[in-house]
């Protein structure tokens, strides 16, 4: 059995003469009923009833004809990732993101970016904190997005291009501002848990940025599981405004207004690389396309 065999085989059964089959494929008639005969005869089966004008499948015909199409189709997708990875394209790259970023600005570019090379997987990694930029360092994502800021300090072996601007804001939910009703400063939350997000590299050095001393505190790994603890009252603390947005307008959380904290902290996220590492042509497409990407906030 051979693809040009399983084409002509395909051709025949969906345009239902060896003359229209011949045209379209630019093979004479007699090869083309040749191959078929002996499709059949390795497969000890008759593909077509040949009783009629047009060529009709049989029943087995019928059943292996499904089977060819997809076949070719594998085929055909063999082809082009074999032609991918010729030209020199990466077999997949990664993006390490810092969870804070808002993804959803940014989903039309890496919908052009999945259009631009289907055979190229691009695998987003999402990280905490200083975890993104490790990332990078360590060779274990290509690119990454994460905020700069005095809270991630970024060193000279990483090139960056800013995306945009987001924010943390400070919150609670109302039950728990309830049992504080004259509530000002962070000493008055001491009792309370604030709920802190791990950092998932190695940039913090254990270090807990505004976090006061004799704070109790519940650790986490991931924002999802900080919004519902603090809407549950049972703590507070920072998360992005994009994820805080519709809790606080429906009132299940509440802006903190703490006289000795920051309760906005301004973000400012870029892409970054390792200078120190060649980009390949799907990474250095991708960078480009980042560099000029208008971010759309949303």
């Amino acid at each position: 059995m051979k693809l040009d065999q399983l084409t002509m085989f395909v051709n025949v059964a969906e345009l239902g003469t060896l003359s229209l089959a011949s045209a379209k494929l630019h093979k004479t008639q007699p090869a083309i009923s040749q191959s078929i005969r002996q499709l059949e005869s390795s497969f000890n089966l008759a593909l077509f009833n040949r009783t009629g004008y047009r060529l009709e499948l049989t029943d087995a015909g019928n059943v292996l004809y499904q089977k060819a199409i997809h076949l070719l189709d594998e085929a055909t997708a063999l082809q082009q990732v074999a032609e991918n990875i010729a030209l020199g394209n990466e077999i997949s790259i990664t993006i390490a993101i810092e969870a804070s970023f808002n993804l959803k600005g940014i989903l039309p570019l890496l919908e052009n970016v999945q259009a631009q090379f289907p055979d190229t997987q691009i695998i987003i990694k999402q990280e905490y904190l200083t975890g993104a930029i490790d990332a990078i360092n360590n060779q274990d994502a290509t690119l990454c997005i994460s905020p700069q800021s005095h809270i991630m300090q970024v060193d000279s072996q990483t090139e960056g291009h800013f995306l945009t601007k987001g924010t943390l804001l400070n919150v609670a939910s109302p039950r728990l501002i309830s049992r504080h009703p004259n509530l000002t400063t962070r000493k008055e939350l001491l009792n309370e848990y604030q709920i802190i997000v791990q950092d998932s590299g190695t940039g913090s050095k254990n270090k807990e940025w505004g976090v006061q001393e004799g704070q109790r505190r519940w650790y986490v790994n991931d924002f999802s599981t900080k919004k519902m603890l603090i809407e549950s009252a049972m703590g507070w603390g920072k998360l992005p405004d994009y994820i805080a947005e519709q809790s606080l307008k429906d009132g299940r959380l509440a802006l903190l207004k703490l006289t000795d904290a920051r309760n906005e902290v301004q973000m400012e996220y870029h892409i970054m690389k390792n200078k120190s590492k060649t980009l390949g042509p799907v990474a250095q497409a991708v960078w480009q396309q980042f560099k000029h990407y208008t971010f759309n906030r949303f």
